[in-house]
C-alpha cells in the first residue's frame, strides 16, 4: 500500500467506523516509535512524525541542548545544535533526522497492525457505548444456543448470557425464540463488552407495564413496588396522584388486554395489581388479594400484622406453600401472620380490633380487582 492508498484507507475508517484519523495516527507514531528504538538503542529519546497531509513518515533522535554533554546519546553542545539553527538557546530540544533506511517497509507492516487494533478496539467501544445505555432497561433477544447451563441470547450485534438463576423456572428456550429481557450489567472486558440478562428480575415486570401501559410510562401511574416469583406469581402496586387516574383500571387495561400482554410475554405468570395506600391496614388488606380480609391490627414498633380472615379463605389466604402470604409481606414490607375467623376468636388474637371502614375499602380493592 502506497502513502495516498494509506491516507485514503483512513479517510475510510473515519468514515465508516467514526475513529478519528488522529487517534490513528498517534498510536501509529507510538508504536513507530519502538521499532525506531531496535535501531537506535532504547536509552535514545527518539520521536516519529507522520505528515497528516501526505502520509510521510520520519524519525527523529531528540537532544536536549547543554553546555556539557553527560549523555552522548541524549544531549547536544549548544555550538553543534546553532549549526542548525542559530536560534536555540540552552534547554532547547533539537530534533535529528535518523529515517531508517527500510523504515518505510517497517512503518508500513506496523501501520497495518495499529489499524486493525484500533478496528477492533473503535468496534468494542462503540458497542459498549450503545449497549451501557441498555442497562437497567428491557430489550428483546433471540435465543442462539445453550452454552452449559446458560442461555446465549442475541442482541443486535452482540450476545448476552441469560444465566441459569436468571432463568424462569421450567420456561423452554427454543433456538430462534424471540423473548423480552431485563439488562442487569454490561461489562467492558478485553474481548469486548459483555452483557448479563435476566427473566426473574422484579423490574423487569415494572418495564414491561412501562411498555404496555402509556400512564405508567408518563408518570401518571406510579409503581409503588413490586414482589415477584418468578414463572409463578407477581404482586404489584399502584398508585395515580390524580384523582381522575384508575391506577389499576389503566394497568389491567379493557377486558384485562395490557395486563394480559404482560402475563402472556412472562410465560403465563400470574400477575396481581392492587392499589397503593398509605394506610398500612388499607395496603396489607389489598396485598392479600385475592382473599378477603374481616380484620387488620398493626404493631408499627415491630412492622408486623395481624389479619383475620373468613375460614373458607384461610388457604386462599396463605396461598401455595405460603406463597400469597409470603408475596404480601413482601410487598408491603410488613411481616403478616394470618388466622381464619375462628381461631382469631379462640387464641385472642386480636389486641384489638381495626376501623370498620378499613375492611371495607380492602373488600372494595379485591371486588375491582376480581
Amino acid at each position: 500500500m502506497d502513502r495516498a492508498e494509506f491516507m485514503d484507507a483512513l479517510n475510510l475508517v473515519e468514515r465508516e467506523k467514526g475513529i478519528d484519523k488522529e487517534i490513528i495516527f498517534e498510536a501509529i507514531e507510538a508504536s513507530l516509535v519502538s521499532a525506531c528504538k531496535k535501531n537506535f538503542g532504547s536509552g535514545q529519546n527518539i520521536k516519529v512524525v507522520i505528515d497528516r497531509e501526505t502520509g510521510n513518515v520520519a524519525c527523529y533522535a531528540q537532544k536536549a541542548v547543554v553546555e556539557e554533554i553527560q549523555d552522548e546519546q541524549n544531549e547536544i553542545l549548544l555550538p553543534a545544535a546553532r549549526v542548525l539553527n542559530p536560534n536555540y538557546t540552552l534547554g532547547d530540544v533539537v530534533d535529528l533526522e535518523v529515517t531508517p533506511r527500510d523504515f518505510g517497509r517497517i512503518s508500513a507492516q506496523t501501520a497495518k497492525q495499529v489499524v486493525v487494533q484500533k478496528f477492533r478496539e473503535a468496534e468494542r467501544e462503540i458497542l459498549y457505548n450503545q449497549y451501557i445505555t441498555k442497562e437497567r432497561e428491557v430489550v428483546t433477544g433471540i435465543v442462539q444456543r445453550r452454552d452449559r447451563r446458560n442461555i446465549i441470547v442475541q442482541m443486535g450485534k452482540i450476545d448476552a448470557v441469560l444465566a441459569s438463576n436468571e432463568q424462569i423456572p421450567n420456561e423452554k428456550y427454543t433456538f430462534m425464540d424471540r423473548l423480552k429481557v431485563y439488562v442487569l450489567e454490561v461489562k467492558q472486558t478485553t474481548k469486548g463488552p459483555q452483557i448479563f440478562v435476566s427473566r426473574t428480575h422484579p423490574e423487569l415486570v415494572k418495564r414491561l407495564f412501562e411498555q404496555e401501559v402509556p400512564e405508567v410510562y408518563d408518570g401518571t401511574v406510579e409503581i409503588k413496588s413490586i414482589a415477584r416469583e418468578a414463572g409463578s406469581r407477581t404482586k404489584i402496586a399502584v398508585y395515580s396522584k390524580d384523582k381522575n387516574v384508575d391506577a389499576l383500571g389503566a394497568c389491567v387495561g379493557q377486558n384485562g388486554y395490557r395486563v394480559n400482554v404482560i402475563v402472556k410475554e412472562l410465560g403465563g405468570e400470574k400477575i396481581d395489581v392492587i392499589n397503593w395506600s398509605d394506610d398500612p391496614k388499607v395496603f396489607i388488606a389489598a396485598a392479600l388479594s385475592p382473599s378477603k380480609v374481616l380484620q387488620v391490627a398493626i404493631n408499627e414498633d415491630e412492622q408486623s400484622a395481624k389479619i383475620v380472615v373468613p375460614d373458607h379463605q384461610l388457604s386462599l389466604a396463605i396461598g401455595k406453600e405460603g406463597q400469597n402470604a409470603r408475596l404480601s409481606a413482601k410487598l408491603t414490607g410488613w411481616r403478616i401472620d394470618i388466622k381464619s375467623e375462628t381461631q382469631a376468636k379462640e387464641t385472642n388474637f386480636l389486641a384489638k380490633n381495626p376501623v370498620n371502614e378499613t375492611v371495607k375499602e380492602a373488600e372494595e380493592l379485591t371486588q375491582e380487582q376480581e
